[in-house]
């Protein structure tokens, strides 16, 4: 009996544990987060205003890591000529996420999710205690538009940018100095 109690009771705590899997037309979960820039970005100050785009990643200076982000960095042109925010987000500290921006030469904002819980939220945190490479698509109205879970990291830009356009977001004008 003791077993069985012992059992059902690991069973419970691991199964509790697990989060429903975001699904296209859920809405986002909030967050606020700091990033490698200097401010903080929420959900919800792009509601109604922009889509925007998040690619978390595992670990700053991982080999991967490091690849998808200058993929990023050196193709961002791709994405700003569409109407979108776009960020990658991981639970590292923000120094470590800082500097890794700055040795990555990313223009864009790193998220530091340091206490996970928006990486539980969105469902991308691996039994392991870091995040998959999976990357999420909100809508202005903040529901998923599309959660990717095949990430390339060598042409994580170039499949971004495929995936805006497949989904639709409006791209705009970009004057000729960017």
């Amino acid at each position: 009996m003791k077993f069985f109690n012992s059992s059902v009771l690991c069973f419970l705590m691991v199964f509790s544990s697990i989060s429903v899997s975001l699904e296209v037309g859920d809405m986002a979960p909030d967050f606020s987060l700091p990033a490698s820039d200097g401010k903080t970005y929420s959900l919800e100050q792009y509601k109604g205003k922009q889509a925007i785009v998040i690619a978390w990643y595992p670990m700053a200076f991982t080999r991967g890591c490091t690849i998808e982000c200058k993929s990023l960095a050196e193709n961002g042109h791709l994405l700003k000529q569409f109407d979108v925010s776009y960020f990658m987000a991981s639970v590292d500290s923000l120094e470590k996420n800082t500097s890794f921006a700055e040795s990555t030469k990313a223009d864009f904002p790193l998220l530091s999710d340091p206490t996970k819980t928006t990486a539980k939220a969105y469902d991308v945190l691996a039994l392991y205690g870091f995040p998959k490479r999976h990357t999420i698509y909100i809508g202005k109205d903040g529901k998923i538009l599309m959660v990717d879970r095949k990430i390339n990291a060598a042409t994580s830009a170039q499949d971004i940018a495929a995936n805006l356009e497949k989904l639709g977001i409006p791209k705009i004008a970009l004057s000729s100095t960017e």
